[in-house]
């Protein structure tokens, strides 16, 4: 038995981590309406109990990212000060789009703007479906989808990036808590840390999986009129267990990183093309209007809620998001971490919180604003297609414009894309995570998580639907969300030490430098 496997044989990481996610999936197959009717009530106990600390937590760590990359701290290079980047600026990102939330953005580009133009959000008088609802759905849609969105990526990949290759710790969650849990002495506490960390992986990653499953259904039905049923729902996650695996087994440095370069390049074909052919002059200036809206609204909406008429629109957009990202956080941290070595501090801010939110707003500025136009000016009635099926909306919008076809079969090929790089990334780090911080795992403890992940998005999609989905990241975000706040006075803590350890030093050789140079002279 070589050392990888041991890592992970004789690791009570990974058998508590398993157990819990075959238990939840047995459940799951055995008893899906019991399953169903408790995600309904748990959704419901955890949202409008905790949506408060939801939107609290997000906005602190926007504000934590920021104030570390524009201090004096920002400087500070992950790996050392005479290492630089691997991966160009373009593949990097791209790697970062296709791991993170490329599947989100599809998924509700069109969907969400049409949903709150139907249903507008709390907070106006704009009536359902005209010029006002419109630009209230476009700055909301924005939001929801902006900087909030990767402030958790940001900070745990900042987290693991920091203590891997500046201190020298495993790329685990446990270990970027050393300096306020101890390095020895609490391995129960660190284990729980890290299945923690595990459960909402899987969660999280699951959800994701489930709802690229649904569109990629709803587009082949919509193109080629394939039945959108649980057979060709578990159809297609077959096919993608299959591509990820031949991924997998590629390794990171060919798998992923020419996926990701695919999607994000069949992405901007995706939004060139549709800027050209629909109304481009209403897409921009839709975009210029919500960029402003959403910067003036930014800090009211952050800690918006809707308690006071019962409302639920907080509860099922906002805090389900932000759920959903902390829930995605210990993945999608890990994998930044894992290929951002080389970046400063503050490269890496704003790389991983502002570049892919912005591809986002211009991906829901085009998608949303066409589809909004159509509806507006042109008579159609996206509105309502997407009332009856959220997982059709981009392909009802798609199918009322010039080459429509042709680009639904290239949004298909998209998501199909982007479900095979998130499965391959989100196998990759569980892989990492339970085999004691292994930067490189073993392709068998890949093929089991990516089993166990496919497994438990077909089970929540055939017991649960999109509730089911929902529910699952809640599940998994309220727990983790107090090791992240642990995590951060970690980090601040350890960083401050680092700083001022190396100017100290720097001031040393300085000196050094001084006495030799008066020796000489």
């Amino acid at each position: 038995m070589d050392k990888k496997e041991q890592k992970w044989r004789f690791n009570s990481v990974f058998w508590i981590s398993f157990i819990i996610v075959v238990a939840f999936a047995i459940w799951g197959f055995l008893a899906p309406d019991q399953l169903a009717s408790q995600a309904t009530v748990t959704y419901n106990f955890i949202s409008s109990t905790f949506g408060w600390f939801y939107l609290v937590f997000v906005l602190f760590l926007i504000i934590f990212n920021f104030y570390l990359a524009f201090s004096k701290y920002g400087k500070i290079r992950l790996g050392g000060d005479d290492v630089r980047p691997k991966y160009s600026l373009f593949t990097w990102i791209a790697m970062l789009f296709s791991c993170g939330f490329g599947v989100s953005i599809v998924f509700w580009g069109v969907a969400e703007p049409m949903t709150h133009f139907g249903t507008v959000p709390p907070g106006t008088d704009a009536e359902p479906r005209t010029a006002d609802a419109a630009r209230e759905a476009m700055w909301n849609t924005f939001f929801n989808n902006g900087i909030h969105q990767w402030a958790a990526f940001t900070f745990v990949g900042l987290s693991i990036s920091y203590f891997l290759y500046r201190q020298k710790e495993r790329s685990l969650i446990s270990d970027t808590m050393n300096s306020v849990i101890g390095e020895t002495g609490k391995k129960p506490l660190r284990n729980t840390v890290d299945i923690i960390a595990v459960i909402a992986t899987v969660l999280g990653v699951a959800t994701t999986l489930g709802l690229s499953v649904l569109q990629i259904s709803g587009g082949l039905n919509n193109v080629f009129d394939i039945p959108a049923g649980t057979t060709t729902q578990i159809l297609i996650v077959v096919a993608m267990f299959v591509f990820f695996m031949v991924s997998t087994v590629s390794g990171l440095d060919r798998g992923i990183k020419y996926l990701s370069n695919v999607n994000l390049g069949l992405a901007l074909i995706l939004m060139v093309s549709v800027l050209l052919i629909g109304p481009t002059g209403f897409i921009l200036n839709t975009i210029t209007t919500g960029v402003g809206d959403y910067i003036q609204n930014f800090f009211q909406a952050s800690l918006r809620l809707d308690h006071y008429n019962e409302g639920t629109w907080v509860q099922e957009w906002p805090v389900y998001y932000w759920a959903w990202v902390i829930a995605w956080s210990p993945f999608v941290g890990m994998f930044v971490a894992r290929v951002s070595k080389g970046r400063t501090v503050r490269e890496f801010v704003f790389g991983v919180m502002v570049a892919p939110p912005a591809i986002g707003i211009l991906w829901i500025g085009i998608f949303g604003g066409t589809a909004i136009n159509m509806d507006l000016f042109q008579g159609t009635d996206i509105t309502t297609a997407v009332e009856n099926d959220v997982t059709n909306a981009l392909f009802a919008m798609l199918e009322n414009l010039p080459l429509g076809t042709v680009l639904s079969v290239l949004s298909i090929g998209l998501l199909f894309t982007f479900l095979v790089t998130s499965a391959d990334s989100a196998t990759f780090v569980l892989g990492m995570m339970t085999s004691k911080g292994d930067t490189n795992p073993s392709i068998v403890l890949k093929v089991v998580w990516g089993t166990l992940i496919a497994a438990v998005a077909t089970i929540l999609i055939i017991s649960a639907g999109l509730e089911g989905l929902q529910t699952a990241s809640l599940i998994g975000a309220l727990p983790f969300s107090i090791v992240l706040l642990v995590a951060s006075i970690a980090l601040l803590k350890s960083i401050r030490l680092d700083y001022k350890e190396t100017r100290l030093r720097e001031e040393e050789e300085k000196q050094e430098k001084l006495r030799q140079e008066m020796k000489n002279w």
